[in-house]
């Protein structure tokens, strides 16, 4: 076949989208909806039926965040609270193909034990589970794994870097056809196709092999959120799909473009890094509903809340917070440089390209935390998503409706059809893995020897 044929045959780029899970919404105050329950946080059945929802639209996957302190000001709302492999393990049997996609911070785990959790959740899920791979800036999380300090920046990204290449090679410890079970022979492994890592580094020591057979996608899929420079390169040396916080068309295009320079410079290929844009969407009937909808989750946040934590992502004191005013023009990265670059840049080149004064900011940001906002009918979602998905600025979104589950419900109903309509978004599933519906290629393993997918 020639190649203008093969290019030809070759099927459309796909549209990618994931639902963030983040409890009650992305609006500090969807809690209080009427409709909403203050319980829902810690309720597997509203994760549960999310994901439902979401799988019946043909999302991707389901996808959640962690934290190991209590990094919110709880006095006001819900926070992330249960173990995401374990809830996801609860979604998993309750759904058949959207995939299930946990966060776990290589500053405070074990290479073994987030391998084996992993390749668990793979395992009882047939093939729909991602390792979301963070570092770990806080303090409070630092002082409840006994640590006075935070770990530097560069410290944390080395011994990311090397965890994760001890958990791929403990996912690959075993190869594809070593278990037998041949009732007849009576043989149940092939030994020799069984191996330790024995992997000598400088964070780890780990022996291996891992206690269970390799799973159904070979490896968990693996994601990344980092956006400093050292998260861009965690990010191109490992990541299969990566969750930006890209604030305009030019800046997340700018961006996948040199993360997958940098993925190309390890010889993973030109376009090795899926791009999921991180976006917050409200909808309303009309662009005016929809501005009025914000408005009225935005007026039941207690502006103390807002500034404190508009405060907390820039690492300021909050007295430096003033609502009707610009922020300030001196302002640098967290614990220089210690914290969270991602959201810190966000959230500040949103405020400086506006010129925005406090108070317009968190308007803008809907009260969240450095995501991008997208406010108006189905049809303007619609238009915004493929234009960036069509210009190449993302492969999809990790998507963060206002509140939940009603705002994913507008999402599928009003916006999922248009996108169909305009043939960039599956109607069906075509697999049943998340590698699948990545179009994401199976990892050959140990020796080569790759199993059909």
């Amino acid at each position: 076949m020639s190649e203008t044929a093969s290019n030809a045959a070759a099927p459309p780029r796909q549209l990618h989208l994931n639902i963030n899970v983040l409890h009650s919404g992305f609006v500090p105050s969807a809690w209080r909806l009427p409709d909403a329950d203050p319980q829902a946080f810690i309720d597997v059945g509203h994760y549960v039926r999310i994901a439902q929802i979401a799988e019946a639209a043909k999302f991707d996957a389901v996808f959640l965040a962690d934290n190991a302190s209590i990094v919110e000001q709880i006095d006001f709302r819900p926070i992330t609270a249960l173990e995401p492999t374990v809830l996801l393990a609860c979604v998993a049997a309750a759904t058949t193909h959207i995939g299930v996609i946990g966060t776990a911070s290589t500053s405070y785990n074990e290479p073994y034990n987030i391998a084996r959790r992993f390749a668990t959740l793979d395992h009882v899920s047939k093939g729909r589970a991602g390792w979301n791979v963070v570092t770990t800036a806080d303090l409070g999380s630092a002082r409840n794994f006994g640590r006075d300090a935070v770990p530097d920046h560069a410290g944390r990204y080395a011994r990311a870097a090397e965890f994760t290449d001890v958990v791929k090679a403990l996912w690959d410890s075993w190869e594809d056809d070593a278990l037998i079970g041949d009732k007849t022979s009576g043989r149940f492994i092939d030994t020799g196709k069984v191996q330790p890592i024995a992997h000598r580094g400088a964070h780890f020591s780990v022996q291996g092999p891992l206690n269970l057979p390799r799973t159904p996608q070979g490896h968990p899929v693996l994601v990344q959120a980092g956006g400093s420079a050292d998260g861009r390169d965690l990010a191109a040396r490992h990541a299969e799909a990566v969750f930006s916080a890209s604030q305009s068309f030019e800046e997340s295009l700018a961006y996948g473009r040199e993360l997958n320079a940098r993925a190309a410079a390890y010889g993973r290929g030109p376009q090795a890094v899926k791009i999921l844009a991180g976006l917050t969407t409200i909808i309303g009937a009309t662009e005016a509903e929809a501005i009025r909808r914000r408005n009225e989750l935005i007026d039941m946040i207690p502006w103390s809340y807002n500034i404190n934590r508009l405060a907390g992502i820039l690492g300021v004191a909050s007295d430096r917070i003033k609502l009707d005013e610009r922020l300030p023009d001196d302002i640098g990265l967290p614990n220089k440089g210690n914290g969270n670059h991602t959201f810190f840049n966000a959230t500040l080149a949103q405020a400086r390209l506006h010129g925005y004064t406090a108070r317009q900011l968190v308007y803008a940001l809907a009260g969240g935390g450095g995501h991008r906002v997208v406010v108006g009918t189905p049809e303007q979602i619609a238009d915004d998503i493929e234009h960036w998905f069509k210009g190449g600025a993302a492969d999809g979104f990790n998507l963060m409706p206002d509140a939940l589950p009603s705002g994913l419900q507008d999402f599928t109903d009003g916006v999922v059809p248009i996108l169909q309509q305009r043939g960039i978004f599956r109607r069906e599933y075509e697999g049943t893995t998340l590698r699948e519906h990545l179009g994401l290629a199976r990892p050959a393993g140990r020796k080569g020897i790759a199993a059909a997918a």
